[in-house]
């Protein structure tokens, strides 16, 4: 089957299209043959080898981390699926590989497609929306009538954030560019801080719960405006210790993690809220309990993009170089 792989860390020129053998389907492993697969900045970090210390992927390896498509062949102890069935997924992050013809992924890793959605559509959806899901219901358990503030509310992420957060039913503000400010509206953002403009500290304050996904300073700023015992939660700051746990991390690991951390969990301690790193799981589960929301209405896809499978490369460099305007880029086997 046709695939892009990286070859070695460090950037596009360690990254070709290839032909690689089928994959092998495990007993409880569905194989998708892929019609459109996302790309995100998590593939771009993988392929830099960002997160090589604690994701020790063995190269050559085939990116990719979004998926929808359909079920050609199942396990013989795969019970949800059977051949024909249309999917979408976000593969365990051992078993990546969605810039490809095909991939097995376990079953409780996948999830039905959406109704309501074309197979771009879905493909768009599975990492951001768990991420949203872990972060604003797992984590936060956002209630009716709390605030949340996510920040970046046109991006992949955000997009669905702010969507999610509305559904919960919770007072929704982002930062965004002068341009993004009218779609973040009709996203059901209730509060829109132009961030060229307007510094979002001098007009938030007492916040519940911010999503994160820009780290540094941003970070630093938004433990400013939770009340006491909110909660700062971020995809690009540092890891913390209880991600190191997770991880199952060894000594020298979790001691670099901890001291990565310690001064943003220091300054949200000063502030009485507290600060978490999250690193976003698969969970067939998690996406079946989206789906209703999506297929209602309430969560609706935004891509910026379309490309053929063809040029994976150039899509990734679109979204490297940061011009996508709103929400995914997805590959399609056109």
């Amino acid at each position: 089957m046709r695939a892009f792989m990286v070859e070695k860390y460090g950037g596009q020129a360690g990254m070709r299209a290839t032909g690689v053998p089928d994959p092998q389907v495990g007993a409880h492993d569905v194989l998708v043959r892929i019609h459109a697969a996302g790309v995100n900045p998590l593939d771009l970090r993988i392929r830099n080898g960002d997160f090589k210390a604690f994701l020790p992927y063995r190269l050559p390896l085939v990116l990719g981390n979004d998926l929808a498509g359909t079920v050609v062949r199942a396990g013989p102890s795969v019970t949800r699926f059977t051949v024909g069935d249309e999917v979408y997924a976000r593969p365990e992050k051992d078993r990546i590989g969605t810039f490809a013809e095909l991939l097995a992924v376990h079953q409780d890793d996948l999830a039905a497609k959406p109704a309501t959605l074309t197979m771009t559509e879905a493909a768009s959806l599975p990492l951001v929306a768990l991420t949203a899901w872990q972060a604003l219901v797992e984590r936060a358990h956002v209630q009716p009538g709390q605030k949340v503030l996510v920040h970046a509310g046109a991006g992949g992420l955000g997009s669905i954030a702010v969507q999610l957060a509305k559904a919960l039913g919770a007072h929704v503000a982002t930062t965004v560019s002068t341009a993004k400010v009218d779609l973040v509206r009709e996203l059901g953002a209730d509060e829109v801080i132009d961030y060229r403009t307007q510094d979002f500290t001098e007009l938030l304050d007492g916040y519940d719960v911010v999503l994160d996904s820009l780290g540094g300073e941003n970070l630093a700023k938004s433990l400013r405006i939770l009340k006491p015992g909110g909660q700062a939660i971020s995809v690009a700051g540092p890891p913390d210790p209880a991600f190191a746990r997770e991880l199952g991390a060894n000594p020298v690991l979790r001691l670099a993690m901890t001291a990565l951390s310690f001064k943003t969990r220091r300054n949200a301690k000063r502030h009485g809220v507290t600060y978490s790193f999250l690193f976003m799981k698969a969970s067939g589960d998690q996406l079946r309990q989206l789906t209703p929301l999506i297929d209602a209405g309430k969560i609706r896809p935004v891509v910026d993009r379309v490309f053929p499978f063809d040029e994976t490369l150039q899509a990734m460099e679109y979204v490297e170089k940061g011009r996508a305007k709103a929400g995914k880029v997805v590959v399609a086997m056109l």
